[in-house]
């Protein structure tokens, strides 16, 4: 098997080869690993490779069935989730159960995608078991999860269990040097260094270096000078936003305060947003200003109005 784009973890590599090599494919692989460690990329490189009709190296990139699986818009290749529910609704599973004995449209197998394993719930897990027991031959399910000990042990143990690892630095390090050229030594040495040898996550972190919100630039500068006027001008015009533009903006600056927080436990600053802040405010201040906003965001998913919410900012955060 073929993994272009997938780095690392040569051993997942040589044995799931060996495996498709054989003809030995699994009804049921679960894909583990935090954000951005790679668990989309190498479930659609497998959903392409098992759907692939070339006799060589799979998957070949060329044939039908290929182009359309790492389109993701092969008609045997079936998503079983809906992002707008917090958990995967059970219902879906048991559709699932049921499409999975109609044959597929064009290739010798069918795919069932379930991107967050972790949110089946136990209805929905427990319905899944019914098809893990006695699966049609043409039948695959790519389970991923971040957190593969929410599954049942009965779920877990019927599925391959592909667990991914972190890339060690110079694979990190260079992978980001082709993608960001752009991006200095600095840059790409602390975001290797937050990143825990998780590409995704490092990928992120140099993407939003310039993507601040015109909000966060004034909160950071206030915030760090501890100038409660300051943090007043900027969270008084952001009462009147409308609850899905204030979450965005609440969620950058959390997550600037948490870059800022570890920047004071000696890891280097992605930016000069962090290091003045850090500068500016104690470990524990930072800390309490994280959860401050993290208490914030889930009063604003329960319907607290922005207004009271930031008016409640404005205290907290002095």
């Amino acid at each position: 098997m073929e993994f272009p784009g997938f780095l690392g973890n040569e051993q997942l590599k040589e044995n799931l080869s060996a495996a498709l090599d054989r003809q030995r494919a699994a009804h049921f692989y679960l894909i583990s690993g935090p954000a951005g460690s790679g668990k989309h990329t190498l479930a659609r490189l497998l959903s392409a490779a098992l759907l692939c009709r070339s006799g060589g190296k799979k998957p070949c990139g060329q044939c039908s069935q290929c182009r359309k699986a790492l389109a993701w818009a092969h008609p045997d290749l079936i998503t079983v989730d809906d992002p707008e529910r917090k958990t995967v609704p059970v219902e879906l599973v048991r559709q699932a159960r049921e499409d999975l004995f109609i044959r597929p449209n064009e290739a010798e197998r069918k795919i069932y995608y379930i991107p967050r394993a972790q949110d089946l719930n136990l209805s929905g897990q427990n319905a899944l078991l019914k098809v893990l027991e006695e699966p049609p031959a043409y039948g695959v399910f790519l389970l991923l999860t971040d957190n593969p000990d929410r599954l049942l042990p009965t779920v877990r143990s019927r599925c391959v269990e592909l667990k991914l690892q972190p890339l060690n630095r110079a694979e990190l390090t260079g992978a980001l040097r082709r993608e960001f050229p752009q991006a200095g030594a600095e840059e790409i040495a602390a975001a290797v260094a937050r990143s825990g040898g998780w590409l995704g996550q490092a990928k992120a972190l140099l993407s939003e270096g310039g993507g601040w919100l015109p909000q966060t630039l004034g909160f950071a500068e206030a915030y760090s000078r501890k100038d409660s006027l300051g943090l007043l001008r900027v969270l008084v015009p952001m009462e009147k936003l409308k609850r899905e533009q204030l979450i965005p903006v609440l969620t950058q600056w959390r997550e600037l305060l948490s870059s800022a927080l570890t920047c004071r436990a000696g890891l280097p600053p992605m930016d000069g947003l962090s290091r003045s802040i850090a500068a500016g405010r104690t470990a524990r201040e930072l800390s309490q200003g994280v959860e401050v906003l993290s208490l914030s965001l889930e009063y604003l998913q329960g319907n607290v109005s922005p207004g009271a919410v930031c008016g409640n900012l404005t205290w907290k955060l002095r």
